[in-house]
């Protein structure tokens, strides 16, 4: 292998190690995040609140997009993440509910 070769595999090396440390820190946090929908869940059910709260929803896609873009993420790309995150937590407190 040429030096080039093998300093581009050095740094390849590099960024997947960082991406496998993000992906875990990405686990962990949805792992957190749900553990606090979770109990919001638990909460709207005792207390017969609905499930989805649409402001709140507005509220967050919107505010995802201005970190996103602050990021340098795309917000189209964000406010995707966050409407599937939201609806599997709906379902969850459907599931509270029943």
């Amino acid at each position: 292998m040429t030096d080039a070769v093998t300093r581009a595999a050095e740094v390849l090396k590099e960024h997947r190690e960082s991406i496998d440390r993000l992906d875990a820190i990405l686990v962990y946090t949805l792992g957190e995040r749900f553990k606090h929908t979770q109990a919001v869940g638990k909460l709207k059910a005792e207390h017969d609140l609905p499930p989805s709260d649409p402001n709140r929803e507005a509220d967050q896609i919107a505010r995802l997009e201005d970190l996103s873009k602050a990021a340098n993420l795309d917000p189209e790309f964000a406010k995707n993440f966050l409407n599937f995150i939201i609806q599997e937590v709906i379902q969850h407190h459907k599931k509270h509910q029943e």
